[in-house]
């Protein structure tokens, strides 16, 4: 195989990243559709379109602000060309962007039901069709590992046999979205599965940075798509352990709450 595997069809070629991308966006839209039909309850189409714009406003500002992040002294070379600030995408600022997008526009609309678990099997899908087109887009994608000499490392055009962290996420993301399907933790509340997702997902991307090349490490040798990895895995896991926390009881009356002269009934 070489790389890139673009679609070479007569007098064109189709970069196969754009088919991905386009794939994965239409594929999850209809999974959230018909997830969304699922749900009990129900918002108003007023309601639904204005999270559905929160989501997608959020989830693309954070993509380039993450993306911009993640190599800004790049960025910032080319910083007289318009054209180089709209390329770059980070599906983990998408994911921490679009969440609270969502939650924006939910306060803004006056929706109190929790949304989130129509997003998680869609997501799931259309970053795994995704991870496909970045995986045959090879070097120029960005999103392989450092080299490696384990006997499933892939050339991607430049003589490394390197780590196919693309093929891992999607590896990973099936295991994710099994687990997430068929195991529900007792008494979990609607919401509670995305948050669970956004946990695992943001826990899986802090780790395979670490082997991936980075021309421009952060604080403490961290990348930006890590430090935002890990402030989303706290979030996420403070807002399931808020939605989570078991109601405290009403504490019994005590010997002084019933003595004469106090009201045990006011």
């Amino acid at each position: 195989m070489s790389f890139p595997y673009d679609l070479r069809l007569p007098g064109v070629t189709i970069p196969i990243h754009l088919v991905c991308e386009i794939l994965a966006y239409t594929v999850g839209f209809r999974l959230y559709l018909r997830a969304r039909r699922r749900q009990p309850g129900g918002m108003t189409v007023e309601q639904a379109v204005w999270t559905l714009v929160g989501c997608l406003a959020g989830a693309a500002l954070g993509s380039k602000l993450v993306a911009w992040l993640e190599v800004f002294p790049l960025y910032w070379q080319h910083r007289a060309n318009p054209l180089i600030w709209l390329q770059g995408k980070s599906i983990v600022g998408g994911l921490l962007g679009g969440w609270l997008g969502v939650e924006v526009a939910k306060r803004f609309a006056g929706v109190s039901q929790a949304t989130g678990d129509a997003y998680v099997f869609p997501l799931i899908v259309g970053i795994a069709i995704g991870r496909i087109g970045c995986f045959l887009t090879g070097l120029s994608d960005g999103t392989c590992g450092i080299a490696t000499s384990l006997p499933w490392g892939v050339d991607f055009g430049d003589g490394l046999r390197r780590h196919p962290t693309q093929l891992y996420e999607i590896l990973y993301l099936t295991g994710l979205g099994w687990l997430l399907w068929t195991w529900k933790l007792p008494g979990a509340p609607d919401g509670a599965r995305f948050r669970q997702f956004l946990i695992g997902y943001f826990a899986f991307r802090f780790a395979i940075e670490f082997i991936k090349p980075h021309p421009f490490p952060y604080l403490i040798g961290l990348t930006a798509i890590q430090f935002v990895a890990l402030l989303g895995l706290v979030a996420a896991a403070i807002s399931l352990w808020r939605q989570w926390r078991p109601t405290l009881p009403h504490a019994p009356a005590t010997a002084h709450s019933t003595a004469k002269g106090s009201p045990a009934h006011g």
